[in-house]
């Protein structure tokens, strides 16, 4: 292949010459092979570097994993860098699939910047001659079809080039080769510093510009979501550069502005300033909003304002009076355009519009609509909504997708949520509730979808496509379960779209973790709206279902199997049953883990058929949900029940779990209630466990133990919807059971708070922490050659941070901080301590898939290298691990063998006698590559132990259990007493006047608690002023608070009211209703409440902001207190 522009490369670098030849041969038939050839180009060039220097490279490492590579970049100039990683993102973009269409002539500037990248290399490696370099030709289509005379011979030129990419294969396969068969040598720091001086002469030589590259960056981002950006300095009518801008603060009057954004009536959308990438993005931030002054009297409409130095990037919509805010990337045109469309047509105040009464009607819900509002309103961009589970998150959620779509404050909104089966239901519920907006689940096949208004998502599958969406495309994020996983594992999805989110959790706010908190901008405890399990029991009517605990255990589920534990009759059947029966020493803990005993389960079983609710006729057992430990116990749970219970058929008790493949079907057919499908009991490990909608559900068996306070909540809440009808026209679910064989409630009850799971550290970042330590050791020990090897190890580490991730572009001060000249080697206290908390978090973002072996070794050395140091014991037991370890090396490898001489002294305990940090250093590093290689070891995985020992009937433990946990304590204690008092109330004096709001007789309080004992001989109404406290610590008032007002009463008292106001509007009307029906239900109100929730979602300031008469208001406080005094 001849090529136009890289012939003198040939001489020396044939497969350079070739690449750039097809590069410029398709650069106008096809252009994803061009770029892809250009990517070949950048990873041949960057592999030449290695292989001429004698770099290390990791294994199996790709072409960003080389750019990132710290030897790499310590000699390689910033351009020259920037030029590669353009043609990296270019090349991956064509070979993904994911190419936005370039502008025209962009493909031969991208060709042009291979051809720059040629001549620095042919300057500062083959120390070629710039006059040998033929001055760049422009190449056209006419140009490229005479090279190889596609237009006269199209079949033989076909075939022609066909045989010379076979050879061009071949050729950079026998590089490859060649290049992993030379020996990888160490720099040290003055040849370093050498060889980054001649390749800056070289760059400089050809007069690489920083700024030109930068604008590069910026407009390869900008392509990327999608301008058609034009060369430097030309502007298209989408994209205008260096735009004249009048009105400015300066001696003339006239600036010029980087880049304007227009729109297609030639009106400024966005206007965007930079800075030089070593300057702060914030530099820009004033200059760029002068420029948004002036094009605004020029144009009449005001820009976005945008501010970026290549890596940071702020949008500032100060039109709509938003503080700046940082960006991952650019706004497209269409997210831009209704960006600007908001300004003047959305809805001032959000929260000034009621939701769709259709969608949401429960007071509680409009207040959490209304909370969200209310915050969006204050400019903040973000809520957490923590809602009992069976309240009706998913609906809150999508009546405030409507009003902002109404509002005009969302054009696109996403959904997300952690399981398909959640998303499927998420997706019947907007179907139902706003049938008209354009739905899609996005997965591979509709990525590309930006036609629709709801996308929904499960987190790993938007993880896995989020950047082909610009950083504006969504306007709402609703994720829904939000919990520690998404703050560790989906993060990016919330940094990198400029949206407003809202999270969704069920979790009680006293154990929501506080990494939940501040991913939504919550402070600890406090979430934008809180509506619990307790307040929807006690409602009146109730919005959930209370349930009855049973704690039913055996003695092997309280303390495990044990040969000397066991009664004389259970050894004798362990003695037919295992070779070594004395052996047998298992804790509870791993009963149905490690081992598994049959009549334990079947006793769980038993105790299920035989205790559990039913139908209304008793024939069947009702629907049932077992939680199993995992999915061996699933399934001997579903085996053992069709043994014992084989009249039912195979399909009544069935395992759903992630081994299942029918298991979407089977939910299905455990949610039909017509009767056709057979299914009852199922058998759950963690598919059932969260947000899945069965009302049918009476039974909750958890045979397992759960230490996650959450997801315990969770699973309690498969049974809380209520369930109208169940057992028969008028016979509605009063309660649910559950069955706990593990003791977990008594494990909750005396939690106090849940620890925060600490986070794992990544091998890389347990390494960099080493390399702090060892850096502040040898300050301790004053160990100069020892601080100098730490801090050049760190500066390393922190250049191999990939640029592009999100996490790190969000540290970007802080890790130019760091590389800035004498900061590292100084090792300051201050420079220690963003190592410690910003950068080495940082850490886990590299990649080092494949090279894990060699990091392993080099945190080894690094420990034994710190311990020599501090003269430490530990040295000793390190220094074995490593002779361990180079032992294991097989020798017949050419590989490990060229290391032989080394291996043979690191196997040697007397070299570590005499050994120092810079000795060990020179082991690692000549060791470090080739320990991939160590044989590992194979252990023959061991199936649990399955016994079948007859359980000790005597030592069964059966009682009802009164939960003590937090929203549980009070809603169980509150359903006891309820009960109670309701069954006496026909025959109760004392009741009827508490209901009537008369004043009660001694006498008849003395004979309701009388009465009370009778029903209930625990329930002691005394007890009622720790639940139910009031000022002037009254029973009477106390039973009121439960018992409620008769209605008709309230209504008397509040008809005055009205009678001598006449003229009170709707909302002061709507006002009184909710009052009236608060007291009714509560029996009395503190005033304080009339300024808080609910009796704010009518006006924000609560009675102030309904009734702005002070006599009303008067009026209206007189008359709650005269309700709220009834005196004995």
């Amino acid at each position: 292949m001849t090529s136009i522009n890289f012939e003198f490369l040939r001489a020396k670098r044939r497969e350079l010459a070739d690449l750039g030849g097809f590069a410029e041969q398709y650069a106008f038939t096809d252009l994803t092979s061009a770029l892809v050839k250009l990517r070949t180009f950048a990873e041949s060039l960057v592999k030449a570097v290695f292989a001429h220097h004698q770099l290390q490279m990791g294994y199996q490492s790709n072409l960003n994993d080389l750019l990132n590579d710290s030897s790499f970049k310590a000699i390689t100039p910033a351009v020259v860098q920037d030029k590669l990683h353009l043609l990296r993102i270019k090349g991956n973009h064509a070979a993904h699939g994911t190419l936005h269409p370039l502008p025209p002539g962009k493909i031969i500037e991208l060709v042009r910047e291979a051809h720059d990248l040629g001549k620095w290399l042919h300057l500062s490696l083959d120390s070629g001659r710039l006059d040998l370099v033929s001055p760049w030709k422009t190449i056209t289509p006419d140009t490229v079809d005479a090279a190889v005379s596609l237009k006269k011979e199209n079949r033989a030129a076909l075939q022609k080039l066909a045989e010379q990419e076979a050879l061009m294969a071949k050729l950079l396969a026998d590089l490859e080769t060649a290049r992993s068969q030379a020996e990888a040598a160490q720099k040290s720091e003055d040849e370093i510093k050498l060889i980054l001086k001649q390749a800056q002469q070289a760059a400089s030589v050809l007069e690489f510009s920083e700024e030109a590259t930068r604008f590069k960056l910026i407009d390869e981002q900008l392509t990327a979501a999608g301008w058609n950006v034009g060369p430097r300095g030309k502007s298209t009518s989408q994209v205008g550069q260096e735009v004249e801008v009048l009105h400015q603060p300066t001696a003339s009057g006239i600036g010029y502005a980087d880049y304007v954004f227009w729109d297609e009536n030639g009106k400024p959308l966005s206007v965007l300033e930079t800075k030089k990438t070593a300057v702060d993005a914030e530099r820009g931030k004033m200059q760029a909003k002068y420029y948004a002054d002036g094009l605004e009297k020029m144009y009449g409409q005001r820009p976005v304002i945008f501010y970026s130095n290549g890596y940071e990037i702020f949008i500032w919509d100060d039109a709509k009076g938003e503080p700046p805010r940082p960006l991952f990337g650019f706004y497209s045109p269409d997210s831009l355009q209704y960006c600007l469309f908001q300004t003047k047509e959305r809805v001032s105040q959000l929260a000034s519009l009621n939701p769709k009464e259709a969608i949401i009607d429960r007071l509680y819900q409009i207040e959490g609509n209304k909370r969200v509002a209310e915050t969006f309103d204050r400019r903040r961009r973000k809520g957490l909504i923590i809602q009992a589970t069976g309240t009706g998150k998913t609906r809150v959620a999508i009546g405030l997708c409507e009003l902002m779509i109404r509002a005009r404050w969302a054009k696109r909104i996403l959904f997300l949520c952690d399981r398909r089966e959640l998303r499927k239901q998420a997706l019947n519920a907007f179907s139902d509730h706003l049938p008209s907006e354009p739905t899609v689940i996005v997965n591979s096949r509709t990525a590309q979808d930006r036609n629709k208004r709801i996308y929904l998502a499960t987190y790993p599958a938007m993880m896995k496509s989020f950047q082909n969406f610009d950083v504006g495309f969504f306007d709402l994020i609703i994720a829904d379960e939000s919990h520690r996983s998404i703050y560790n594992r989906y993060r990016d999805l919330f940094r990198y779209f400029d949206a407003y989110q809202v999270g969704l959790t069920a979790t009680p706010v006293k154990f929501v973790f506080r990494n939940t908190y501040r991913l939504f901008d919550c402070e600890t405890s406090d979430p934008t709206f809180n509506y619990t399990y307790e307040e929807a029991v006690t409602h009146d009517p109730p919005y959930l279902c209370p349930f009855k605990v049973i704690k039913h255990t055996t003695k092997f589920l309280r303390d495990g199997i044990k040969y000397k534990d066991l009664t004389k009759e259970q050894q004798e059947e362990l003695d037919d049953q295992v070779d070594d029966p004395e052996s047998i020493d298992f804790s509870r803990e791993q009963v149905s883990r490690a081992v598994f005993n049959k009549d334990t389960d079947k006793q769980i079983i038993r105790n299920l058929m035989e205790n559990g609710i039913r139908n209304a006729d008793g024939t069947r057992l009702g629907k049932t949900i077992i939680f199993a430990r995992n999915h061996t116990h699933a399934k001997l749970l579903v085996s053992l029940f069709d043994e014992m219970y084989p009249q039912f058929g195979g399909d009544f008790c069935v395992r759903i779990d992630n081994y299942e493949p029918r298991a979407e079907q089977l939910i299905d057919d455990l949610k039909s209630n017509d009767g056709t499908k057979n299914i009852t009991i199922a058998v759950s490990v963690d598919m059932l466990d969260t947000g899945i909608d069965i009302p049918e559900i009476v039974n909750l068996v958890f045979a397992k133990p759960v230490k996650s306070y959450s997801k315990f909540w969770q699973m309690i809440g498969r049974g809380t919807r209520l369930c109208f009808d169940l057992f028969g026209p008028g016979k509605d679910k009063q309660f649910f059971q559950v069955f706990d064989h593990w003791g977990n409630f008594e494990y909750f009850d005396e939690l106090v708070k849940e620890e925060e799971p600490a986070k794992g550290k990544s091998l890389p970042e347990i390494l960099f922490e080493a390399r702090i330590k060892l850096g502040e050791t040898a300050i301790s020990t004053q160990d100069l050659d020892a601080l100098k090897l730490a801090t050049k190890l760190l500066a390393a580490d922190v250049a191999s941070l990939p640029a592009d991730c999100l996490s790190v572009r969000e540290k970007w001060k802080e890790v130019k901080g760091v590389q800035k000249d004498g900061v590292l080697p100084g090792f300051q206290t201050a420079t220690v301590a963003v190592l410690k908390k910003d950068i080495a978090p940082l850490m886990q973002w590299r990649d080092v898939r494949g090279s894990e072996a060699a990091h392993q070794f080099d945190l080894l050395v690094t420990h034994l290298q710190d311990s020599k140091l501090t003269k430490s014991a530990a040295a000793a037991d390190i220094r074995d691990t490593i002779i361990n370890q180079v032992s294991d090396l097989p020798i017949n490898l050419t590989q490990v063998a060229e290391k032989l001489p080394t291996i043979q002294k690191a196997k040697s305990t007397a070299y570590y006698e005499t050994a120092t940090v810079s000795d060990l250093e020179v082991l690692r590093t000549e060791l470090r590559g080739i320990m991939r290689f160590k044989k590992k070891g194979t252990v023959t995985p061991i199936g649990p132990l399955i016994l079948n020992l007859r359980e000790d009937a005597t030592e069964f433990q059966v009682n009802q259990h009164k939960p003590k946990l937090e929203g549980l304590d009070l809603a169980h204690y509150r359903s006891r007493v309820e009960g109670v008092l309701r069954a006496l109330m026909e025959d109760s004096t004392a009741l009827k006047k508490i209901r009537a709001g008369l004043p009660v007789a001694a006498g008849d309080l003395e004979e309701l608690t009388t009465d009370v004992l009778l029903q209930d001989p625990d329930l002691h109404l005394d007890e009622l002023l720790i639940h139910y406290p009031n000022k002037a610590q009254r029973i009477d008032l106390a039973i009121r608070q439960i018992i409620g007002l008769e209605a008709d009463k309230v209504d008397e008292k509040f008809r005055v009211f009205v009678q001598k106001y006449p003229a009170l509007n709707a909302n002061q009307i709507r006002f009184l209703e909710l009052l009236k029906s608060y007291i009714s239900r509560y029996g009395a109100i503190e005033l304080e409440k009339l300024w808080e929730a609910p009796f704010t979602t009518i006006h924000g300031s609560g009675v102030d902001g309904v009734f702005t008469n002070s006599q009303q208001v008067d009026d209206l406080l007189s008359l709650l207190n005269d309700i709220n005094q009834v005196t004995a």
